[in-house]
Order: C-alpha cells, then structure tokens, then sequence
C-alpha cells in the first residue's frame, strides 16, 4: 500500500465523505435504471399520505411515491453539478492560465472581467439569463457554471505566477521549449491538487445553487423531479405533511455534508504542507 493509501485509509473526514458521495452517486445511477415507483405516475386517491410500508417517504399532493421522486432529483443535482463545474473550470483555467503565464495587459483585462462575474451571484445570473431564454435546467448550469468561472480563474492564476518562475520551467524555457508546450508539459500538471480539490468544494455549491434556481422556479421544471423543487411544493403543506419537505431537505443536506467533506479530504491530503 502507497504511502498517500495509507494517509487516505486514517483520515476520517475523506472516507465519510467519499462514502457518503459514492452514497449519493449510487442512488442517482440507481434511479435512471431503477425506483419503487414511477416518480411521474399520479394517484390522487394516495395524495399527502405518511411514510408506510407502501410508500417508505410518504406522497406528495399529487400521490406521487416521495422515494422514488428524491431519488431521481439525486441524479439531476448531481448533472447539474457535474456539468456547471465542468464549464467553470475549463473556462477558468483557461482564463487564469493565460492571465497567469503572459501576465501584463491581459493579465490586467482577464481579472477585471472575473472581478465583474465575480459580483453576480449564480441566483441573479439565473434570472438575468432566464429574462432572455426561459427557466429550465439548461439555464441552471450555465449560469451557476458562469458563477463559479472567476474562483477557478484566480486559483489557477495564482498557481501560474508562482510557478512559471520556478527552475524547472526557466530551464525548459533556456532548453528553447515553446510556451504552450511549458504550459502543457510543466505547469499545469502541477496545478491539478488544487483544481481537484476547488472542484470538489464547488460541486455542493453548485447543488445548493440549483435547489435554490428549482426552489424559485428557474430551474428544473414540473412534473420533474428536484429536490428544490420538491421543497416549494411541500411549503404549503408544512402543517399537516411535514416529512414533505423533511425528506429532500435531508437529500440536500446529506450530499452537500459528503462533499464538503470529501473535498476536506483531498485538500489535507494533496496540500505537501498539511500536517
């Protein structure tokens, strides 16, 4: 067993994280493939019932099995999630890594327009973006992805600035190596624990921003199933069905507990410095 095996099996916040991920992960893949019932399917006979053996999380007002609905909002938390993370930080790193290596006047340009994303929180994005082409999911992850552009950008940036003057890349450079291929070959392998590790700590934002999008009705929209959306439903029936909204609040809680952790986790074990 490695060495950082061995650091990975003693830290305890990285393995209830990652279980809790890996968790949350097999439910949403689960739920494409597999639930009790169709998440879908309507029985007005069976509105607003209390947890049974039928019916593990109660019904909601439609009669729809309230399981097999947090279950198929995992998989849309976790797409949204994945994909708004995704275009965060592929344009972020791109951005800091051309801010952060050339530096100058476009160094300059490139953190002045972070600074300006940076101001416009992924709710009034939404809104901003959904003026223009209607609510929907689509909208969630690009305009929580948009959001998280500019903490990547400065992450990266600040890696890149720190090593470019590092030896072993002025010795590429005096050895003649061509910008890019520094970039590619020297630097940016070595800015990758940090990215992970941003990304982690990104992915429940982003889940807590899409509950939020699908809570205000711009993001996942009826009859799918999202836990955001599940608990704007279950406001107006907090008296007499209370697990309505116990249930996905729960959901939201346990994911973004799990990777918060998770990315506890990595950090302590890919920073060198970390006791």
């Amino acid at each position: 067993m490695s060495k950082a095996s061995r650091q990975a099996a003693r830290h305890g916040s990285f393995l209830l994280g990652a279980a809790i991920t890996a968790g949350i992960v097999l439910v949403a893949v689960l739920s494409l493939v597999y639930t009790p019932r169709d998440p879908l399917s309507m029985d007005l006979d069976a509105r607003l019932l209390a947890p049974s053996d039928a019916h593990p999380m109660g019904t909601d007002q439609f009669g729809r099995d309230l399981l097999s609905r947090v279950m198929r909002g995992a998989a849309a938390s976790l797409v949204v999630g994945a994909v708004a993370v995704a275009i965060g930080m592929g344009a972020g790193v791109l951005l800091g890594m051309l801010g952060g290596y050339f530096g100058g006047a476009l160094d300059e340009a490139l953190m002045r327009i972070m600074d300006a994303v940076y101001g416009f929180p992924a709710v009034l994005s939404a809104l901003l973006v959904t003026a223009a082409f209607g609510p929907g999911i689509v909208i969630s992850m690009v305009a929580v992805g948009v959001a998280s552009v500019p903490i990547f950008a400065r992450l990266t940036r600040g890696n890149f600035l720190t090593l470019r003057e590092r030896e072993f890349v002025l010795a590429a450079r005096a050895l003649g190596a061509r910008d890019w291929t520094i970039i590619r070959r020297h630097i940016l392998p070595n800015t990758l624990g940090p990215l992970i590790v941003q990304a982690t700590i990104s992915f429940p934002v982003a889940i807590l921003a899409e509950a939020a999008l699908s809570y205000l009705g711009l993001g996942t929209q009826p009859p799918n199933p999202s836990w955001g959306l599940m608990l704007k439903d279950a406001q107006s029936f907090l008296g007499r069905s209370p697990w309505y909204a116990l249930f996905p609040g729960c959901a939201i809680a346990v994911a973004v507990l799990g990777f918060n952790l998770l990315g506890d986790g990595l950090r302590d074990l890919l920073d060198p410095r970390a006791s």
